[in-house]
C-alpha cells in the first residue's frame, strides 16, 4: 500500500469521523440497517434504467429452467426492495431472503406492482445460513448486487449449490474491483473502508468472479463488463449465470 494511499484514507477517515465514532459505540449498524432501505429504493431505480439492457439479457432464458410442472420456483438472495421482480416471467414463484427486515415494506410495494408474480414468503434471514430453505427445492437462485456486501462469499454460494435442485441455475451481476492498474482501482482502494460503512457492509474491491469460478458448479457463463453508471466506482461488473 503506498503513502500516497494510506495519507488519503486518513483524511477521509477524518472526514468521516462521526461515523466511525457511532460505528464505535454500536450505533452505526442500527442507524445504516433502516436508512438502507430507503437509499437502495432511489438507487435502484436508477441501477434499473442504466442496466435494463443488461438485466433483460441476463434473465431471458429464465423459463428454459422451469421445473417439471412448468412453474419457476425462484429464490431471489439479498432481495433488497425487490427491483429485479418487473424482470421475472409471469407465473415465476418467488421467495426473498434478505438479512435487513426494514425492506418489507419495499418489498412488499414491488409484489402489489408485479401481479404478473406469484410471491411465496420473505424470509429474514443471512444468505449463509438460509436453513428454513428445503434442499434441491429451488430451480433458479437470483442475486444481484450483494456478494460485494456478505461475509463469506464461499458460504453463501455453497447455500446456493444446496437449495438449488440438481440443473438448477444461479444467476448474478455485481459490481466488482477494477484492474488493479488503473486510477478507479485506486480510488476504490481510497474509498472502501468508509464506503464500507455508508453503505451497509458494501466493499468495492472484491474480486467475486474468483469465488464464483472456485465454487462446485457444472458449468458457468460469466462476463466482465463496464457498466454505464454515472457512479466510475461501480463501473466494472460481472454478469452471468452458472449451473449447479
Amino acid at each position: 500500500m503506498t503513502l500516497g494511499l494510506l495519507v488519503l484514507r486518513l483524511a477521509i477517515s477524518i472526514l468521516a469521523l462521526p461515523i466511525h465514532l457511532l460505528n464505535f459505540l454500536g450505533v452505526w449498524n442500527w442507524i445504516c440497517k433502516l436508512w438502507f432501505p430507503y437509499f437502495l429504493s432511489r438507487f435502484t431505480v436508477i441501477y434499473n434504467e442504466q442496466m435494463a439492457s443488461r438485466k433483460k439479457e441476463l434473465f431471458s432464458n429464465l423459463p428454459e429452467f422451469a421445473g417439471p410442472s412448468g412453474k419457476l420456483s425462484l429464490l431471489e438472495l439479498g432481495c433488497g426492495t425487490g427491483a429485479n421482480f418487473k424482470f421475472y416471467p409471469p407465473g415465476c414463484r418467488v421467495t426473498c431472503v434478505d438479512p435487513n427486515p426494514n425492506f418489507e415494506k419495499f418489498l412488499f410495494k414491488s409484489v402489489s406492482e408485479n401481479r404478473q408474480l406469484q410471491f411465496e414468503r420473505f424470509v429474514v434471514a443471512a444468505g449463509e445460513n438460509m436453513h428454513q430453505v428445503a434442499d434441491g427445492s429451488m430451480d433458479v437462485v437470483v442475486c444481484t448486487l450483494v456478494l460485494c456486501s456478505v461475509k463469506n462469499q464461499e458460504k453463501i454460494l455453497r447455500e446456493v449449490c444446496r437449495v438449488l435442485r440438481p440443473g438448477g441455475a444461479f444467476y448474478f451481476m455485481e459490481h466488482v474491483a477494477d484492474e488493479r492498474s488503473t486510477w478507479n482501482y485506486f480510488w476504490q482502494q481510497v474509498l472502501d473502508p468508509v464506503w464500507y460503512l455508508l453503505f451497509d457492509g458494501c466493499n468495492l474491491t472484491r474480486e467475486s468472479w474468483t469465488a464464483l469460478e472456485q465454487a462446485s458448479f457444472s458449468k458457468l457463463k460469466l462476463q466482465h463488463i463496464r457498466a454505464p453508471m454515472s457512479w466510475a466506482l461501480l463501473r466494472p461488473h460481472v454478469y452471468g449465470y452458472a449451473v449447479k
